[in-house]
Order: C-alpha cells, then structure tokens, then sequence
C-alpha cells in the first residue's frame, strides 16, 4: 500500500493503549489484583508499557505489553519476503498479551494485535495490519474449544476480503511446532499482511480482533479456575509449557522481530511461563486425559460443527 494520506498512525495507538487499559481493569477485577506497570524507552526511538500480573489466585502470570518502536533500519525478519523494503526506516505499534493460570485445566491465552509502517515519510511508504488470537490448553474441553472458536467467527463477520475460515486456516499452520511436528494449540485466528479496502477497513478489522478477545477467553477461565486438581497434572501443565517456550524462541517471527530490532528483553519475553519442564522421550499413557490433549484436541478440525456443539451440554 502506497497511499497513507488517511493513514492515522496516532488513532491507531490511541486505540492499542485503550484496549490495553480495557484488558488489563478486566483482569484486576478478576483477580482483585492489580498490575505491575513498566514504562520503557527503544533505543532508537518510541517505546512502551508492559503490565504483568504475577501469583494471583487463578493468572499465575500475566503479561499485557504496548509497544510503538521506531527503527532506522528493518531487521532481517520483517523484510525477509519484501525485499523492496529491506534497510528501510519502521515505526511498529502494536498490544501483545499472553495469561498462564495456575490451574492446569484453565488454558493459556495469546493475543496480539499490530501496525506496522515502512518509509513512512519516504516516496513509497508500505504499511499493514496484523494480529489474531489462540488458544493452549493443557487439558482439553470441548465446550471450551466452541466457544472460543464461536467468537472468533464473530470477530470476523463483515470483513473484506477474509473470512473466519482462512484466518482459522492460517492460525493452525502458523501455531504449529515444526520440529514436533504437532500445533501449540487449538488454534483461533491469525491475520498478517492486511490493507484490504483501504486504512479504514483495516484498522476496522484490527479492531474487532482485539476487541473480541475478552469475550472469548473470560468465560472459559471462569469455568474452570476452579477445577480441582493433582501435583501430576501440574507437571503435565509445565510438560506442555515447554512446548510454548520451543514456539516462541524458535519460530514466532514477533519473539524474533523483537529481538532483531534491539527491542527491550524484559518485555518480548514476558510470554514464557514461569515454571516449565522438559522430560527426556515421555510418553502420556494410552486413553488418558494427557494423551486424549494431543491425539484429539491437537488437531486440525472443524470445532463449530453440530457434533462438536452437541457435546458441549456435557461439560
């Protein structure tokens, strides 16, 4: 996209610190417990605040992070597929969030949400949005997996030029571990590279997708906060995690953007759990809850069908 005359770049983090006040006052209020704020400086210009919430009764920790750096220069993984782009000056703001509850039958959440601007007061200035949502768990539930599902299809209602579909598509092959050869999760949305119909339409979109987050993740971590369970499930719990900790230092092209581009340590790896293990070839005894994780809620399908619906009433 060339054309940035309608291209609000300030209502566009005015929105980003909006939201991040909105998610983080729901959580407080959840927990009846408030944040810790760090406000951040880039060292090439801009910055941020990150909020983490630690120890609480049900989010053993949470991080919710706003960001708008500036960079003389593009780091190799922003520019790798544009090579027009390469060396140019960016300005990126954007609101990433992951919450890990203490329960092991709560999962954990990711979100984030992003404008991204190259040469933007050069001759041929190229910008997009990006972002999406998904969801971890450790122990599955159908009716967990409906609904979260169910409201990202309702985030994308109206969108131009994507549709629920491709955007759950994208997220189940961009949240999938390739050296295990399986997905982080049950997937939710992901959207990269997205100017269709002009700046409006798109910030419109950004929007949605952030703003249906609370909707989605709320209800189910009130569902199961507080679920009754054993010291081995918690080790399964920080079995798993490892496998979130292998995604984001390995794969996530925004874990390795962050670091790239110099920007802050603290902040681009508030991600990782706080307890984690790795345990040498272990297996999840067959027909158990532990092995039904990977062997059913680990997979590629379709959660909106009516047999996924159906099941739901039992849980």
């Amino acid at each position: 996209m060339t054309n940035t005359d309608n291209c609000d770049f300030d209502a566009v983090t005015a929105y980003l610190r909006s939201l991040q006040d909105t998610i983080c006052n729901a959580f407080s209020a959840f927990e009846r417990n408030s944040f810790q704020q760090d406000e951040w400086s880039h060292p090439t210009g801009g910055g941020g605040r990150t909020r983490i919430l630690e120890n609480g009764e049900c989010i053993e920790k949470g991080g919710i992070n706003f960001s708008h750096v500036r960079g003389d220069q593009l780091p190799a993984s922003a520019s790798a597929k544009r090579p027009e782009i390469a060396g140019k000056p960016f300005e990126a703001t954007g609101l990433s969030l992951v919450i890990h509850p203490k329960n092991p039958h709560a999962p954990t959440a990711h979100m984030n949400v992003r404008f991204f601007i190259a040469n933007r007061h050069g001759s041929n200035p190229v910008w997009w949005f990006g972002g999406g949502f998904d969801l971890t768990p450790y122990y599955g539930y159908e009716a967990d997996c409906v609904h979260w599902h169910t409201v990202a299809r309702q985030a994308c209602e109206g969108a131009v030029g994507i549709s629920y579909g491709s955007l759950k598509k994208l997220c189940d092959e961009y949240f999938f571990i390739r050296h295990r050869n399986e997905p982080r999760g049950i997937g939710g949305l992901f959207f990269d590279d997205y100017r269709a119909d002009g700046f409006r339409n798109a910030f419109g979109f950004m929007q949605r997708v952030g703003d249906h987050f609370l909707p989605a993740y709320l209800p189910i971590i009130e569902r199961r906060k507080n679920t009754e369970y054993s010291q081995q499930q918690i080790d399964f719990q920080n079995y798993r995690r490892g496998r979130y900790v292998e995604f984001n230092l390995v794969q996530d092209r925004g874990t390795l953007f962050g670091l790239q581009s110099g920007g802050r340590t603290e902040s681009i790896l508030m991600s990782l759990p706080p307890t984690v293990n790795w345990r040498y070839d272990w297996r999840a005894a067959p027909d158990s809850a532990e092995a039904r994780l990977t062997d059913y809620f680990l997979q590629s399908r379709n959660w909106l069908d009516d047999r996924a619906k159906d099941r739901c009433s039992e849980q």
